[in-house]
């Protein structure tokens, strides 16, 4: 039996830079129920991959899981921002210092479903061209070349947490035909 929710009222209950959250009162197969939403503008990721068949990553202190992951280049749709291709073109340049001269859109992905509506749009870059970084101001990088087969085998082995690389990464192997 597939039973559709549909919200009756909506209560904010909180306001950040980068994420809202609110409280959600719906109907239930018994009633009513609440849903809590994590409201998110969105964000790009990127599989940056040079001529020479390396996938370019970045290692970060992630505050909320207390250690550096290693992910690929990612970043949320600032206000404003209506393409997410030109926020991943973006981000890649910010993060890497790299523009890419072709930028395959791989798919788009729901992080949680259960209680963000945030959409992460991915894309793989090719073609790149070295250049400067323009880190965020609260942002500190190590950019790390690894072979795509090695990292597809990192990912594929569970040496990777972060939800989006790894999907990003499968989806780059697969669509572009990487052996």
């Amino acid at each position: 039996m597939v039973f559709e929710e549909k919200k009756i009222s909506s209560e904010r209950i909180y306001e950040g830079a980068i994420l809202n959250l609110r409280k959600d009162t719906v109907t239930a197969p018994k009633g009513t129920a609440y849903r809590e939403i994590v409201e998110h503008n969105g964000a790009v990721a990127i599989v940056p991959i040079t001529d020479e068949g390396k996938l370019v990553m970045v290692k970060q202190f992630r505050y909320p899981s207390g250690k550096v992951i290693l992910e690929i280049p990612a970043g949320k749709i600032d206000e404003g921002e209506t393409d997410p291709l030109q926020t991943a073109r973006r981000e890649l340049k910010e993060e890497t210092g790299y523009a890419a001269d072709s930028m395959h859109y791989l798919g788009k992905i729901n992080p949680s479903v259960a209680y963000t509506e945030e959409v992460i749009h991915l894309y793989a870059a090719t073609g790149l061209t070295p250049g400067e970084t323009s880190f965020d101001d609260d942002e500190a990088l190590d950019i790390l070349e690894y072979d795509f087969k090695e990292a597809y085998q990192m990912a594929a082995c569970g040496q990777m947490v972060d939800a989006k690389t790894i999907a990003a990464i499968f989806m780059a192997k697969e669509q572009l035909g990487i052996k």
